[in-house]
């Protein structure tokens, strides 16, 4: 199975101040659901994983959190999610990997071939925690000011896109050339096979 785990606010839908309570106050960022439409396309299947401490206490309920998957569209796997607040110390919650690790286990996959993307630096720590590669995008509300080279509390190796639309073309194109370089690499393992020898004609026992 081929999977990308997406965050949600200030990844694929603009982030507000406070919490998203209602579908009303989803609003997907330009290009957003274009760059899921883009992955599924190319054979990926997204998975959302939020921090969602307002379903905790209570601002929204599931009724509402399944109306806001139907904004994103039907083209989202799942979303997975921690309720918890900063202070209940949840394994799940990121900057944690709790959330990455269900992920992992509901779909028996190695993290470690998984793209996670996101907007913030718990968002990038959650990830490489998880063993996943981690992307980030420049939408969010805390994005760094620096980027190259990014402050020090990301974690090595994480790649910088201006947003996930950026995200998707870059990857897609990456995955396309690195399948071409393997078909290209098997074709000429075969051509390299030496041909295999003619049989020998029966012999007649007298």
């Amino acid at each position: 199975m081929k999977l990308v785990i997406v965050d949600r606010d200030g990844t694929i839908c603009v982030e507000r101040e406070g919490y998203i309570q209602t579908p009303d106050d989803w609003e997907p960022l330009p290009g957003a659901l274009d760059a899921i439409a883009r992955l599924n396309h190319a054979g990926y299947h997204v998975v959302i994983a939020a921090n969602l401490p307002g379903l905790g206490r209570g601002l929204f309920d599931m009724a509402a959190l399944n109306r806001k998957r139907a904004a994103v569209g039907g083209r989202v796997e799942a979303i997975f999610y921690c309720p918890k607040a900063p202070e209940e110390g949840c394994s799940c919650r990121k900057p944690l990997p709790g959330l990455f690790q269900q992920i992992g286990e509901r779909y028996k996959i190695d993290l470690r071939q998984v793209h996670a993307v996101g907007d913030s630096e718990r968002d990038m720590q959650a990830a490489a925690a998880a063993g996943c590669v981690p992307h980030l995008v420049l939408t969010g509300n805390n994005a760094p000011a620096r980027t190259d080279p990014l402050p020090p509390q990301f974690p090595p190796g994480t790649r910088v896109h201006a947003d996930l639309a950026a995200f998707a073309s870059d990857f897609i194109a990456e995955m396309e050339a690195l399948q071409a370089a393997e078909a290209q690499e098997a074709e000429t393992r075969l051509e390299k096979t030496p041909a295999a020898a003619p049989p020998r004609p029966a012999q007649a026992i007298e």
